[in-house]
C-alpha cells in the first residue's frame, strides 16, 4: 500500500504542469518573479582604458597635421624657424585639441544617435570634462601665443573664437566650412606672426591651405549619411587646382630668399632651384592622397567611402603644408613638415590607437 502511494506521487511529480523538486529534492522551485535580477557592478576602468577614451576625443593622431601649419607661415614669410615658432606650434597643437574636445561636446546629442561608440555617448568621458578640458586647452593655447609676442597673440585670439564659433554655433550652418578653413589660414598666419616675419607675404600660402580646408569639411559634412556626390567632386577638382598652383614657382620669393635664390640679380623672377623639384614632388604627393579616395566618394558616396574620403584629406594636409613650405624656397622646412606624415602614420596603427577616429 505505501509502495503503491509512493509510486503514484513521483508519477505525479513528473507530469506536465506538476511542480517540479529543485536540486536537492526538497522543495518546489518558486514562482518566476517579476523584479529584475541585481546586475553585476561593471569593473573600474583602468589607466589605460581611460588614456584610450582621451586619445580618441582628442584624436591624437591627427595632431600630426598641425605643426605643418606653423611651419609653413615661417617659410613664406621668409624667415627660419625659431623658439618662437616652436611657442605657436604649441598653441596651435592646444587650440586644435580644445577644439577637438568642445566638437564633441558640442555633439553629444547627435553622437548618441549616429555615433554611440564615441566617448562621450559611452560613458567614458563626462561631458562636463570634455568641456573643462576645451577650456583649459584655450587658455594654454593663447598663454604660449602671448609667449610668442603680441603679433603672434593678436592672430591666436580670432584663431580660438572662430574656433569656439563653429563648433557652437557655425558647424550646421553653410558657413561651417568657411570657418574651418579661416581657422587653418589663421593657424598658418600664427606661424609667421610668431616667428618674425610679415604675415603680408604669407597670405598666399594662408588661401591654398584654406581651400584645402574648405573642400575636406564639405565633404565631411555627409561622412554619416553620404549620398552627396557634389562635395566629392567640387574636393577632387580643388585638389587638382591646388596641385597645379603649388608645383608653379613662384615668381616672387620672400624677401629673405629672394637675394639667395637669385644672386646678383635685380630682376623679381628666381631661377629653378632644387626647392621647385621638391614643390612639385610633393604637390604629386598631395595629389595623390586626396585624389583617389574623392574620386571613389564621387563614384559611390555611401558614408564608408565618405569618411575615407575625410581621412584621405586629413592626411594629405601634411604634403600639401610640405609643399607650400618648398614653394616658399625652404627645401629643409618642407623636408621636417614631409617627415611627419610617415610618423603620424606609424603612430595611428599602434595598437592603442586603432579605434581612434581622426575625423
Amino acid at each position: 500500500m505505501n509502495r503503491t502511494v509512493a509510486t503514484d506521487r513521483a508519477t505525479t511529480a513528473r507530469e506536465p504542469g506538476a511542480p517540479q523538486a529543485d536540486a536537492a529534492g526538497s522543495r518546489d522551485t518558486p514562482p518566476p518573479s517579476d523584479r529584475p535580477e541585481p546586475r553585476t557592478p561593471p569593473a573600474p576602468r583602468t589607466r589605460s582604458a581611460r588614456l584610450g577614451a582621451w586619445a580618441e576625443l582628442l584624436r591624437l593622431p591627427a595632431l600630426f597635421t598641425v605643426p605643418g601649419d606653423a611651419l609653413a607661415g615661417a617659410a613664406a614669410a621668409g624667415a627660419r624657424p625659431g623658439p618662437r615658432t616652436l611657442l605657436a606650434i604649441g598653441s596651435s597643437l592646444c587650440l586644435y585639441e580644445a577644439g577637438m574636445a568642445l566638437n564633441d561636446w558640442a555633439d553629444r546629442a547627435e553622437d548618441a544617435a549616429e555615433r554611440p561608440h564615441r566617448p562621450l555617448p559611452s560613458g567614458r568621458i563626462r561631458p562636463a570634462a570634455a568641456l573643462t578640458a576645451a577650456g583649459v586647452l584655450t587658455g594654454a593655447g593663447l598663454a604660449l601665443a602671448a609667449g610668442a609676442g603680441r603679433p603672434a597673440l593678436a592672430l591666436a585670439a580670432p584663431l580660438a573664437a572662430t574656433v569656439w564659433a563653429y563648433d557652437l554655433r557655425l558647424k550646421h550652418t553653410p558657413a561651417g566650412p568657411a570657418a574651418m578653413a579661416a581657422a587653418r589660414g589663421l593657424d598658418l598666419l600664427l606661424g609667421a606672426a610668431a616667428t618674425g616675419g610679415g604675415t603680408r607675404a604669407a597670405l598666399p600660402s594662408a588661401a591654398l591651405l584654406g581651400s584645402h580646408t574648405l573642400a575636406v569639411t564639405a565633404v565631411s559634412r555627409r561622412e554619416t549619411t553620404g549620398g552627396s556626390v557634389l562635395a566629392p567632386l567640387a574636393a577632387l577638382a580643388t585638389t587638382g587646382a591646388l596641385t597645379g598652383l603649388v608645383a608653379r614657382r613662384r615668381t616672387r620669393l620672400p624677401a629673405g630668399r629672394r637675394a639667395a635664390a637669385a644672386p646678383g640679380l635685380s630682376g623679381s623672377t628666381p631661377a629653378p632651384t632644387v626647392t621647385d623639384a621638391l614643390a612639385a614632388a610633393l604637390g604629386a604627393a598631395y595629389a595623390a592622397t586626396a585624389a583617389r579616395p574623392y574620386f571613389h566618394a564621387a563614384l559611390n558616396p555611401s558614408p564608408p567611402l565618405t569618411q575615407r574620403a575625410v581621412g584621405g584629406g586629413i592626411r594629405a594636409t601634411i604634403p600639401l603644408q610640405a609643399a607650400l613650405a618648398a614653394r616658399s624656397g625652404a627645401g629643409a622646412t618642407s623636408l621636417l613638415v614631409a617627415a611627419l606624415a610617415p610618423a603620424g602614420r606609424r603612430f595611428a596603427k599602434r595598437s592603442a590607437m586603432r579605434k581612434v577616429s581622426i575625423t
